[in-house]
């Protein structure tokens, strides 16, 4: 069974942008979704991702947390590009950016569409308690709120969260 450790961060500014190795668009939908993970008649979402040349379908256990099973699989562009466009609710459009610091890879997402402004960083780990540098840019963890899970932001994206869903962060960092 595969694993994915990954803790997820806001972003300080862009200090990070300077940087940045690598970039490429990606484009992911969900097969099973937000609704059906909410309402527990799925155990799993499963996703197609188009990256350039390549696609993916991934399967990751519906568990809020850090570490959840997951499993992945290339795919032909094409299926994945018709998955996307007649079995999907809607498509998740970003950016992502690897930087490197001190021998370990952050995954900067900056949002598109809908999700335009958000920007978060991901770092996948070998353990949950495994250390990783924490570099000015890296802001509050927010790996264990839904809302910034990439399911999710489909279904309500950042451009409809409210402006308490978009400073609760910041008022929880301050207390």
């Amino acid at each position: 069974m595969g694993v994915e450790i990954e803790r997820k961060f806001l972003l300080h500014g862009d200090g990070w942008r300077s940087l940045v190795e690598s970039t490429e668009r990606l484009a992911q939908g969900y097969l099973v979704g937000a609704e059906a993970l909410r309402t527990g008649v799925s155990r799993a979402s499963v996703r197609a991702r188009i990256a350039g040349d390549r696609a993916w379908l991934n399967i990751k256990s519906a568990r809020l947390g850090i570490e959840r099973a997951e499993f992945e699989y290339a795919i032909p562009v094409a299926d994945a590009e018709s998955m996307l466009a007649e079995l999907c609710d809607g498509v998740l459009e970003k950016f992502r950016h690897l930087v490197t610091v001190d021998g370990v890879t952050f995954e900067i997402d900056e949002f598109l569409g809908d999700n335009a402004g958000l920007v978060v960083a991901e770092v996948e780990l070998d353990a949950p308690d495994a250390p990783f540098p924490r570099p000015t840019w890296l802001g509050r963890e927010v790996s264990a709120l839904p809302r910034y899970y990439n399911v999710n932001l489909i279904e309500h994206p950042y451009s409809r969260w409210s402006t308490a869903e978009r400073h609760a962060d910041d008022a929880e960092e301050r207390a």
